[in-house]
């Protein structure tokens, strides 16, 4: 049996920033794969380097050495304008700050990847993820006329809307309430399982991670734990003994 490509691949992963005395090591030599239609967590305790191994290996940062790879492409060799293409084509993101364009209604904000792309929008299929995100009565509402919650489903829908290789969330429960959180998680679930999609999320909530089918842990740079069907009890023990970990 053939075994199937990852579809996020780092092989010595690096990122420092500074020189000399003030150098500081974010990433240091990381391997690690995220396989396919799979829903990976990354966590870790402040300064850890979840969120700079995720923005490496979607192509938003650039690393100091080794490589990263979406599918076949290696993202760490390609220029600007490849990494654009690539963003927009390839990958969704779902940030904390939800990032939509304030001017644009919910159904703009969700097709806008498409349209800057050049690709006309298979109405079936934006329907089926407007549905998904239970968004159906407020397509035709500002950001500003919607809730926190309702502005993350709005993000989730657009980082589900192009069938991208892989979605990528930093932090994405930070700015919501308990149950906008259970809500958007399980879009992200859902997302693996009923649309086929591979998912990489950075959180450092253990109700998050126990979402996912499996948790990665950083400490000072380095992958130094993973937990396979996590629990929220598990992920919060585990957490515990990072604690302290390079003090």
């Amino acid at each position: 049996m053939t075994q199937q490509m990852p579809a996020v691949r780092t092989r010595g992963l690096t990122k420092t920033y500074g020189d000399d005395d003030a150098r500081v090591v974010a990433l240091d030599h990381v391997d690690v794969d995220f396989e396919q239609q799979r829903f990976t967590a990354i966590m870790g305790p402040s300064g850890s380097g979840k969120s700079t191994l995720m923005h490496c290996a979607a192509g938003l940062d650039r690393p100091s050495d080794g490589q990263a790879w979406i599918g076949t492409t290696e993202v760490s060799a390609l220029s600007d304008d490849e990494l654009t293409t690539l963003r927009r084509d390839r990958v969704g993101f779902v940030f904390q700050a939800f990032n939509l364009i304030p001017t644009l209604t919910a159904w703009e904000n969700i097709v806008l990847p498409l349209e800057l792309a050049g690709r006309a929008p298979d109405r079936a299929a934006v329907e089926a993820i407007i549905d998904a995100v239970g968004l159906r009565e407020r397509l035709h509402h500002r950001p500003s006329q919607l809730s926190g919650g309702q502005q993350q489903r709005v993000a989730c829908a657009r980082a589900l809307v192009t069938r991208p290789d892989v979605v990528f969330a930093d932090e994405p429960t930070g700015s919501l309430d308990s149950r906008s959180s259970a809500e958007l998680l399980s879009l992200l679930r859902r997302g693996v399982d009923e649309l086929g999609r591979t998912v990489v999320v950075v959180t450092h909530d253990p109700a998050a991670a126990a979402q996912a089918d499996r948790v990665l842990l950083l400490a000072d740079g380095r992958i130094v734990d993973e937990m396979a069907s996590p629990t929220a009890e598990g992920v919060l023990d585990r957490l515990k003994s990072l604690e302290g970990v390079g003090a």
